[in-house]
């Protein structure tokens, strides 16, 4: 689906050696921005509109030393967040992009919050396909088995960037769940459970079934029973990484959410086929996911293909945002065929429907 190039065909050397540089200081312009950004400086900026403030008034305001604001401001010209107009700094439109776009102050935050320190660690991680940055959070093999316990403002950061992504989603896909009018559907990698609490509320007679970590589904109990649905809801523990660890049989849809994203392709593998075994004659798996080659504009398969960074430093070692085509193929392994395709879900997800070879229907 994308067939547009990130950057122009047409480049000068010039210019190719100026985007090299914003490669190079790309750590030292995220950190200055976001100081600009969160003490203040940017929002005394956008107060003043488009006369802009200089720079002796911003320090006579007594809220920030000169030193300061101009480290801090000078970077931000540089990136062109602001820009200088008459001997006044002026916000740019990036700039108020920053203040006000919710999509941008939670990636800053996830990646300053959850991965800044640990991507120190991405070479070796890498080499060794070891999330070798995670002990800058805790101490866990992967950063799931920690989820409940990351501390903060890691914990706020990390819920806040899966839910922005994931719950938007939920109302407009509610109705292809339960496109073939299941009886049981199973949510593999439930998390807080805000799906499973969606689902049982949109249709009253299904029963629903929430396998992911113990400690993920002692989170999720709650939210269940904070919503009152927990009597038709069955929580099964389950390490998937363990490839004996099988899943209860029997379901008439499998869903995953942001899910096989977390794994190896050999995990990935693995972990269709006990899907495949666990569905219902004419059962279908479903699966929504984030895959960068199905974005219909760039801004969002850039953001996608530079999250797996963080999968590999901070979350398992192996996994990544991968293309759509990687799953179809693993699913093929697994004995299930594609049935339909959807995209353009809520910001950036496609979902891909399976069914056992020579066993559904299209929907």
């Amino acid at each position: 689906m994308l067939d547009k190039k990130f950057s122009p065909e047409a480049q000068s050397a010039f210019a190719a050696r100026y985007e090299a540089q914003k490669i190079a200081y790309a750590p030292v312009v995220f950190q200055a921005v976001r100081y600009a950004w969160k003490r203040g400086m940017l929002q005394a900026l956008a107060d003043a509109g488009a006369s802009g403030v200089s720079l002796s008034a911003l320090v006579a305001s007594g809220r920030w030393s000169e030193y300061a604001l101009k480290v801090a401001l000078e970077t931000s010209l540089a990136a062109g967040v602001v820009y200088l107009r008459d001997g006044s700094y002026v916000l740019d439109k990036t700039g108020y992009c920053i203040l006000t776009d919710k999509m941008t102050q939670i990636n800053f935050d996830f990646n300053h919050d959850v991965c800044y320190q640990g991507l120190f660690k991405l070479d070796a991680s890498l080499d060794q396909q070891q999330p070798l940055g995670l002990p800058s959070l805790g101490d866990w093999d992967t950063l799931y088995q920690g989820l409940s316990e990351l501390p903060e403002p890691a914990k706020s950061s990390w819920f806040a960037f899966d839910h922005f992504y994931s719950d938007s989603s939920f109302p407009e896909i509610l109705p292809d769940v339960f496109a073939t009018a299941p009886r049981k559907v199973m949510d593999i990698g439930a998390n807080t459970g805000k799906f499973s609490c969606a689902a049982l509320a949109y249709k009253p007679t299904v029963e629903l079934h929430l396998v992911d970590l113990p400690q993920q589904l002692a989170v999720a109990a709650v939210t269940l029973q904070n919503a009152g649905v927990q009597q038709r809801a069955h929580l099964h523990a389950r390490d998937l990484l363990d490839p004996a660890a099988t899943l209860p049989a029997g379901m008439d849809v499998i869903w995953m959410s942001q899910f096989l994203s977390c794994f190896s392709e050999a995990a990935i593998a693995s972990i269709l086929q006990r899907a495949a075994a666990a569905l219902a004659p004419r059962g279908q798996l479903l699966i929504m996911d984030t895959f960068w080659d199905r974005q219909q504009y760039d801004i969002a398969a850039y953001c996608l293909i530079n999250t797996s960074p963080y999968f590999t430093a901070m979350a398992s070692g192996n996994s990544k945002i991968y293309e759509s085509s990687d799953y179809i193929r693993l699913a093929g392994l697994a004995g299930l065929q594609l049935v339909t395709v959807r995209d353009e879900i809520a910001y950036c997800h496609s979902l891909l429907r399976f069914a056992a070879i020579d066993g559904g229907d299209d929907v």
